[in-house]
């Protein structure tokens, strides 16, 4: 079941270990085939040396493994969530990636500093609030889903746009059309997390990235009318002979 899926979600996981986003088993990547309404995650607690593509967990939207040997991802949960309330997206990464973690545990932003995160996203990655006690527990993970909905929904953020946020003292959470697109934002949030910390303590001045400058560098991508790379609408015109 879902076979060429359980490669590409097994292939995105090995890229985690390979661009430094996990230590141990911290993390995890799962993706969607929407019209069968199903997830593939990673194993639980399986180190990513012992992985092969088999051992992927085959889960619905309501969170029922559907199929797998093992238990899937303590994540799953919040995966569920996401792929309910977030329809467009087609992949979901989480970390513990030490930088954008280090934003998280200060409860706060990662903002916009530079064209580096202009390009990937439309602004600031949003902290979500602490979950309450209740909230931990009752229902942690599936609750962890649903603060990072609320945090989309309370600052009028769409979630395509900007494809990433942290949880509250926890880490980061990203997402995108593919599994691979989605540990690629995973890597871009952790660099800009780098820098902005690196930047912010050389300055107290503010320094966000003006509206025209983001508007700019984000739009050359993803924008109706982006030029940047080999697939987009051809902008330069070669002179005539």
């Amino acid at each position: 079941m879902l076979e060429s899926l359980k490669k590409q979600v097994y292939e995105a996981n090995m890229q985690l270990p390979k661009l430094n986003l996990v230590t141990f088993t911290w993390g995890n990547v799962s993706g969607i085939d929407r019209r069968q309404g199903l997830f593939v995650i990673k194993p639980s607690g399986v180190a990513y040396e012992n992985l092969e593509p088999e051992d992927m967990v085959v889960v619905n939207l309501k969170g029922e493994v559907v199929e797998g040997k093992m238990n899937p991802s303590s994540d799953t949960p919040t995966h569920t969530v996401l792929y309910n309330k977030f329809p467009k997206i087609g992949g979901i990464v989480h970390t513990h990636s030490p930088w954008a973690v280090a934003f998280a545990s200060a409860n706060m932003d990662i903002p916009a500093l530079n064209t580096t995160a202009a390009d990937t996203f439309y602004g600031d990655i949003p902290v979500s609030e602490p979950l309450t006690e209740t909230e931990i527990q009752d229902a942690y993970e599936e609750d962890t889903g649903k603060v990072i909905v609320k945090t989309f929904q309370d600052h009028n953020i769409d979630p395509e746009a900007v494809p990433g946020v942290l949880v509250s003292q926890h880490g980061p959470f990203t997402w995108g059309s593919t599994p691979d697109k989605a540990v690629y934002n995973a890597k871009v949030l952790e660099v800009v997390a780098e820098m902005d910390y690196h930047a912010l303590t050389l300055t107290h001045a503010n320094i966000e990235v003006p509206q025209y400058l983001l508007d700019k560098h984000y739009n050359r991508k993803h924008g109706k009318n982006a030029y940047y790379g080999q697939n987009k609408q051809r902008r330069i015109q070669f002179a005539k002979k």
